[in-house]
Parts: structure tokens; C-alpha cells; sequence
């Protein structure tokens, strides 16, 4: 790890300049979400860019962070960094630490931050990844003067300002990709998106055979011209249930909600099992075209259309299988990404802790179909558009990579000297350790003075 460094620089390890606080969980009978006590963090998951937020309060801590202390994850997972906000509990998922003398905080944060790959490859253990006491207190990093400190916490934050900006800025164009795609699917089902299309083909409109015609139900509200009201169950048809272990040395593809993508509502990563293995809730045999549609918390996206690769394999039971009858089944499936038709879904959900709707729920949604042909149209114009936005994004997130990889360059130049210029006047680094020496020493003598 070691390599060579600018003169005035020297090699030391962790609790030369600071000291580390060992977080430690206290009683569950403590915590509480009424904000009651100090804040409470257990670990990573309370973690944001630069500060925690509370989800839980103590009212009996064990260990106690100051605001300004740097936040080291150290379990699952290992290395991440914030800033202690205020006066804070800390859990064993945590280690508290604090410059001393004139160490400044944000230093040893930029400083952890550039060596946080090194953290993870100390962790240990099988379950959890963690690492100990010791390896942090141990951990050797290059200590520069203390006014090269400073001159190197100015000159990185004024770079990240610059390019927390441009992230911002691409962040929003994400954010307003995820409203594009919407308003899209809203223009569509509405026939807003082929209103022009739809009064230049009418011939078509009139000539596109309906079988569902004579199932239309009342709804108010004006429908397009060739467009009809009806449930969902009418356009769909009920697939075939089997049990897997009647055939018990065929391997078969299992597909789960874990087995969905939702950013992308693609089938990544599913099961393969024996037919005698397999699980309860593999019941559903699929065919391509098919739509899996989770029935536990829609809001989630959890959805997806079986291609071929998955024909006649398994779906879990936590699936709403549609499908398409008489209907485009692309078309279908842009239909129920909608959040018209979501957030129908989303305030019937029955549960808590496990929230999930029923099939019925699903199947007698009211729907509006257009012709086949305006729907065939419809699928084309949203493929062509939403290929533009994933283009767009796509653009978007090669830049967003680009951004972290810039982060730790400046990182990296940061703490090999590189970043900004050395000082041959400024006091020597193996001063500045001599004197928060005398400070730890004088500190632990008071410490002894008041036991005594």
C-alpha cells in the first residue's frame, strides 16, 4: 500500500490523528420513531451523499457520536462515509471518528473516502463482511502538513461543487425522462398519441374486425372513435396451473419477483430447479407473449413479458399472468405500466408488512381498447419515442459513471499530493503527529487525574 510521498508527508496510521468510537446497539427496548431521545444509526442503510437521516430514536445510547464525527460503515457493507449531523447514538454497524487537534473532519472523510475499495478488501467473516477495532485503528494513510490539509479540503470541495452540479443537472434530466415516459403512456391510452393517426385511417378503424364489440360497459366520459369499455379479465385468458413435482427429475426455469428487473421490467436471473425441489408457489406455466404482473406491492413495477427464452417454463403464483386475448399483447403491456392503472391498484391493497392485491382486483380493472390496428400504431409510436428516452439515458448514466470515476481521480490526486501545490514553509506532518502525541497524552493523564 505504502508508496512514496511529497516531502513534508509521512506514513501513519488511523489513531495517530483521531479517535474511533466503537458503535454499540442498545436495547431494543430503547428505540423508538417518535423522535424521542438521540438519533439512532445502525448502519449504511440510514445513509445519504452526505449526511444520515434518522428513521429510529434512542433513549438509552451506549455509544455517542458528536456532530461533525465521520461515520465509517463497518458490516455489511464496508467502507461508506457520512457526517454525523448532530449529537447522535451510534450501533455496532458504525465506528465514530474525530480528528484531534486541528485535524479537520472533512480531511479524514475525503481521506477515508479515497481509501474505501482498501476498507472493503479488510473486511472478514462469511455472513457478514465486517472489519474490527483494530484494522481501523491500524489502517495506514499518508498524512500531509496540516495547512496542506486545509489547501486540499478547499481545492476538493470546490471541484465537487462543480460536479455535484453537473450530477444534479443529470439527475433531472432523469427524473423528467421518468415523467416523459409517463405522459406518453397517458397520451396513448387516452388516443391522444394517435388522434391524428386515427381521423387519416378511419377506413381502418372501420374495417378492424372486434370480437369484443358486444361486451362494452358505460363508463363516463367520451371514448375515441372504434374505441370500447371492458374488464380486463375480457382480454385475457386464464393460463394453465401445474404442479412440478409431478414431474420430478425434468429440470425446469423458475421465475420469482426476485426474478424481475423493475427499472428495466425485464425477466433477469431466474431459478432452475429439479421438478421434486421445486417451491409451493411454482404453479404457473407460461407461455411468450404472457405479462407477469406482481400482485405484492404494485407500486414497486415488479412486471415483465415472458420472452422466448421462457416459454413453457414456471411462474410463482405471486404473479397476475395475462394473457392477451383478442388485443396486442405489447400494447397490453404498456397498458399496465400506466399510473392511472397502478395507482388504481395501489390504494385496494390489503396488508402491512406484505401489501398485495388480488387477482380479481386486477382482472376487473375497466379498461379502453382501441382498435387492433390504432393498437399496433400505438405500440409503434411508444417503442419509437421510448427508444429516444432510453437513448437519452442511457447518455445520461455513462456521464453519471463518468462523475464517480472523476470523484476518485481527485480523490486519488488528492492524497498522492498531486491535487494542489506543496509549501516547502509548512510545519512538517511528523511535527503535527509529535504534538497530537502531547494532546493524547495530556488528554489521558486528566482522564486518570479524574478516576483517581
Amino acid at each position: 500500500m505504502k508508496g512514496e510521498l511529497p516531502k513534508g508527508w509521512i506514513w501513519t496510521n488511523l489513531e495517530s490523528i483521531s479517535e474511533i468510537i466503537l458503535g454499540q446497539s442498545p436495547p431494543s427496548s430503547t428505540y423508538n420513531e417518535d423522535i424521542i431521545g438521540l438519533p439512532f444509526y445502525q448502519g449504511k442503510s440510514e445513509f445519504g451523499l452526505i449526511y444520515p437521516s434518522p428513521v429510529k430514536w434512542c433513549t438509552f445510547p451506549k455509544r455517542i457520536a458528536e456532530k461533525g464525527d465521520i461515520l465509517l460503515s463497518v458490516r455489511a457493507p464496508v467502507g461508506p462515509t457520512n457526517i454525523c449531523p448532530e449529537k447522535s447514538c451510534i450501533g455496532r454497524g458504525l465506528a465514530a471518528i474525530r480528528g484531534f487537534g486541528n485535524i479537520d473532519n472533512r480531511f479524514i472523510l475525503y481521506l477515508l473516502r479515497n481509501f474505501e475499495e482498501q476498507f472493503k478488501d479488510s473486511a472478514t467473516g462469511t455472513t457478514f463482511e465486517a472489519i474490527t477495532g483494530n484494522v481501523i485503528r491500524k489502517f495506514e494513510i499518508p498524512l500531509p502538513p496540516l495547512a496542506e490539509q486545509q489547501r486540499i479540503v478547499n481545492k476538493i470541495e470546490e471541484l465537487f461543487t462543480n460536479l455535484d452540479k453537473g450530477i444534479e443537472y443529470l439527475e433531472e434530466v432523469k427524473s423528467k425522462l421518468k415523467v416523459y415516459r409517463q405522459a406518453i403512456l397517458k397520451y396513448a391510452m387516452e388516443g391522444k398519441l394517435t388522434e391524428k393517426w386515427r381521423k387519416e385511417n378511419i377506413d381502418k378503424i372501420e374495417q378492424t374486425p372486434n370480437p369484443l364489440k358486444n361486451i362494452n360497459i358505460d363508463t363516463k366520459g367520451e371514448l375515441p372513435y372504434g374505441w370500447i369499455t371492458t374488464y380486463l379479465k375480457n382480454i385475457t385468458l386464464e393460463i394453465k396451473k401445474i404442479n412440478p413435482k409431478e414431474r420430478p427429475d425434468d429440470f425446469f426455469i423458475y421465475i420469482d419477483i426476485a426474478s424481475i428487473d423493475n427499472k428495466k421490467q425485464i425477466i433477469t436471473d431466474p431459478k432452475i430447479y429439479l421438478g421434486k425441489n421445486s417451491p409451493s408457489r411454482a404453479r404457473q406455466l407460461i407461455k411468450e407473449g404472457d405479462i407477469l404482473f406482481s400482485t405484492v406491492r404494485t407500486y414497486l413495477r415488479n412486471m415483465a413479458i415472458v420472452t422466448k427464452e421462457y416459454d413453457n417454463q414456471i411462474a410463482s403464483t405471486g404473479f397476475c399472468v395475462l394473457r392477451a386475448l383478442s388485443v396486442n399483447y405489447k400494447w397490453l403491456f404498456y397498458l399496465v405500466q400506466t399510473d392511472f392503472f397502478l395507482n388504481s391498484l395501489n390504494v385496494i391493497q390489503r396488508g402491512t408488512n406484505y401489501p398485495a392485491v388480488r387477482n380479481s382486483d386486477i382482472l376487473y380493472q375497466i379498461v379502453r381498447i382501441p382498435p387492433l390496428e390504432e393498437q399496433k400504431e400505438i405500440v409503434n409510436r411508444i417503442e419509437k419515442l421510448f427508444s429516444l428516452a432510453d437513448h437519452i439515458e442511457e447518455t445520461v448514466n455513462s456521464k453519471l459513471e463518468e462523475s464517480k470515476v472523476l470523484r476518485q481521480s481527485i480523490l486519488k490526486k488528492a492524497f498522492e499530493g498531486k491535487l494542489v501545490p506543496q509549501d516547502p514553509n509548512d510545519e512538517p506532518a511528523e511535527l503535527l503527529l509529535e504534538k497530537i502525541k502531547k494532546q493524547k497524552l495530556n488528554k489521558e493523564e486528566l482522564v486518570q487525574e479524574k478516576l483517581i
